[in-house]
């Protein structure tokens, strides 16, 4: 069970490149917003109550996201992520072909953009060692959102220390 510190130092280590936080920016909701399409049927019960694999997968990930220690960073990802699968399951309720078209194309366009972040990282992506980088993901966002605003200096402070500043890569010279 380690704290939210440690996960987003290890998942910062993958991305100091400012290009590949900008395509964290939009590859991951892109991939979040999929998960919510996919994971949007079945359905059990009716209406705006419907449990969906989706939020049954979201609780479970905002139980480990409340845990990790940082609350502004877990409630962040949280809400956000909530929002985004239920962007997600508004597309759900079409046709087979459309559920799926929203739902594999947008988690294939997330992917396409998080790779591309990567080429100016000159590093493949973080889950490609952990895993658990799937779920850290989205809260690295989330924490790079508040950084922006101006919240949570201090978990910033601790990752630039451990993991170093952002920077714009020389894409001439090896990572």
């Amino acid at each position: 069970m380690r704290k939210a510190n440690d996960l987003l130092v290890q998942y910062a280590t993958y991305h100091r490149d400012r290009r590949n936080i900008a395509t964290h920016f939009v590859g991951i909701p892109l991939i979040v917003f999929a998960v919510g399409v996919l994971l949007a049927r079945p359905e059990l019960g009716t209406g705006t109550l419907a449990l969906t694999p989706a939020w049954i997968a979201w609780g479970l990930a905002t139980l480990w996201y409340l845990t990790r220690g940082q609350l502004a960073v877990g409630i962040a990802v949280s809400l956000l992520n909530a929002l985004l699968l239920a962007l997600g399951h508004t597309l759900a309720g079409g046709s087979v072909a459309q559920w799926l078209g929203w739902g594999i194309g947008s988690f294939l366009l997330g992917w396409l953009i998080q790779f591309v972040g990567h080429y100016y990282e000159g590093r493949k992506p973080a889950f490609v060692d952990d895993l658990s980088g799937l779920l850290i993901g989205p809260m690295f966002v989330a924490a790079e959102l508040l950084f922006a605003m101006g919240y949570c200096r201090q978990l910033l402070s601790d990752i630039e220390r451990r993991a170093g500043p952002t920077v714009l890569r020389d894409l001439h010279s090896p990572a």
